[in-house]
């Protein structure tokens, strides 16, 4: 929906627990929607920095003072009341503990398991965003070997989602080691993607599709699947990733590759341009990392890392 209401750039915040728990706010009596969950927040003022007014609002509102918090995503909502642009600040460290100032309820959430409704309907796309995991794993069995390639997937963890991407196979191939390294997969509580055709996954165990830029740009509107990701080297396949709805995009190379030779880096300061101005779903850096680099990668407004080679070692 178009809206020609002036836009009200507001922060709100994702306050992370050590557990994985983030933190959502009833909003009180008097304002629009009043009773609906959200994430903690406010307007930016005039002249003021979102990072300022994050800290400022998290103050006012619940008495907290913000220690360390990184960018996240940028979306944009048209209320029947007013059209908001909402940066979303993912929060890791703070000094206190949330208090009512405003009349407002806390309640702490699990990501895929809420317990509270209704929803401000802003807020749906960036629930789902905080179940994807910090570390996006790759599969190389073309490199280690079919067998050793699903003897690692058996180290996984609760959560974690890995993308099989194995473009020397055949579809028959593809078919029986997906069939196999689903077993596995979904036995450990993880999420199992395939970068391939969608149209080749009709029927596989599978939770989703990561597109390849080709495909990115070749679908007219999101395949049919519970998750959906894409890669992307620039911010044209960034913006058509986001426009088609998906869940997750891959960026990179941050660092050089041995499987795209040809590529040049982007090296931190790229990365962190292209995401700069602000994107609506959830980006990892790809590219040479390992998940010690993932406290890096979110300084510069990335959900984590995603890795091949480094996923396995």
């Amino acid at each position: 929906m178009q809206s020609d209401k002036k836009i009200i750039d507001v922060v709100a915040a994702a306050l992370i627990r050590p557990d994985g728990r983030f933190l959502l706010g009833s909003r009180p009596a008097g304002k629009p929607y009043a009773g609906y969950w959200e994430f903690p927040g406010g307007k930016v003022e005039p002249g003021e920095s979102a990072q300022a007014a994050l800290a400022r609002e998290l103050d006012e509102e619940m008495g907290i003072v913000v220690r360390h918090a990184t960018p996240w995503l940028t979306k944009v909502h048209h209320y029947e009341h007013a059209s908001v642009k909402l940066q979303f600040f993912r929060v890791w460290a703070w000094d206190g503990e949330p208090q009512s100032r405003e009349g407002q309820c806390f309640a702490w959430q699990r990501p895929g398991e809420l317990d509270v409704a209704p929803m401000l309907p802003a807020n749906g796309p960036i629930l789902k965003s905080l179940a994807l995991p910090p570390v996006y794993r790759i599969t190389c069995a073309h490199e280690l070997g079919e067998a050793a390639a699903l003897s690692a997937l058996e180290n996984i963890l609760p959560g974690d989602m890995v993308q099989v991407r194995e473009p020397d196979l055949a579809r028959e191939q593809l078919a029986d080691f997906v069939h196999r390294a689903a077993g596995i997969v979904h036995s450990r509580g993880g999420k199992l993607l395939v970068n391939a055709d969608p149209d080749w996954l009709s029927g596989w165990p599978v939770d989703g599709v990561h597109l390849n830029t080709a495909r990115l740009q070749g679908v007219s509107s999101r395949p049919d699947f519970e998750w959906v990701g894409a890669s992307a080297h620039n911010a044209r396949e960034l913006a058509r990733a986001d426009a088609l709805g998906l869940d997750y995009a891959l960026l990179g190379h941050v660092q050089a590759t041995a499987s795209h030779p040809g590529l040049p880096p982007l090296g931190w300061d790229g990365f962190g341009q292209l995401l700069a101005s602000g994107h609506g779903l959830p980006v990892y850096a790809l590219g040479g990392l390992t998940e010690r680099d993932a406290a890096e990668a979110r300084e510069y407004g990335a959900h984590g890392v995603a890795l091949m080679r480094g996923a396995w070692r």
